[in-house]
């Protein structure tokens, strides 16, 4: 009877443990957060200063319209060179009320950074570009920018503003495309080769979240 209720309890813990190893497996392989599909006549909005509106590069080779042929959508580039996200977060609202995108793509903060403004005043412009997007029941998703320098690193603030506010985050293709000479146009610009792997790199999250089939 004791080796029968002994046995019995190896049995249990094992399957305990397969059912703990399946959920690891499970949250290791989970897709990350997800997004309603852009409809095929809907509006994907490119938001952000020079890396949007492609400088360095050509209109047809800027990121967006690089996407926009990729993913089969209309992508506008609502890119404006220089700007802070303080301006962003300004000029936001009327774009959004007038287009009506589905879904925001929205990469700031490195004019920010190049001023040195306040590095928590960028994150809380972020947050309120993103609140405002989303309370107008649209998708959006956040592109990290690297501060030049050393290493150019991505604030580690983008990725918890991504994290709180449950959206794709994608930060590491201008990192990597900023730190390779042959990818950019200047210092702080890709050429078009680099506009085409970034949106190659949005592409694959927009795919990765269910917004593009």
């Amino acid at each position: 009877m004791m080796a029968a209720t002994f046995f019995g309890g190896l049995r249990v813990k094992r399957l305990t443990g397969l059912l703990v190893q399946c959920c690891l497996l499970v949250v290791g392989c989970s897709p990350g957060p997800q997004l309603s599909v852009v409809p095929a006549d809907g509006v994907i909005l490119a938001f952000g200063d020079s890396l949007t509106a492609g400088t360095g590069a050509t209109a047809d080779t800027s990121y967006p319209a690089v996407l926009s042929r990729l993913a089969d959508r209309r992508v506008m580039n609502a890119g404006v060179p220089g700007e802070v996200t303080a301006a962003g977060l300004a000029r936001l609202p009327e774009l959004l009320d007038r287009e009506k995108p589905a879904l925001v793509l929205l990469c700031l903060g490195g004019n920010d950074f190049l001023q040195r403004l306040d590095a928590a005043k960028a994150e809380e412009n972020l947050r309120a570009m993103i609140r405002m997007i989303r309370e107008r029941n649209i998708s959006v998703v956040l592109i990290g920018v690297p501060r030049l320098g050393l290493g150019l690193e991505v604030p580690e603030w983008y990725e918890r503003i991504a994290k709180d506010a449950g959206i794709p985050y994608e930060g590491k293709a201008l990192k990597r495309i900023l730190g390779e000479r042959t990818l950019k146009s200047d210092t702080v610009h890709p050429n078009a080769h680099g506009y085409q792997q970034m949106a190659e790199a949005v592409l694959q999250l927009l795919k990765k979240s269910g917004a593009l089939p």
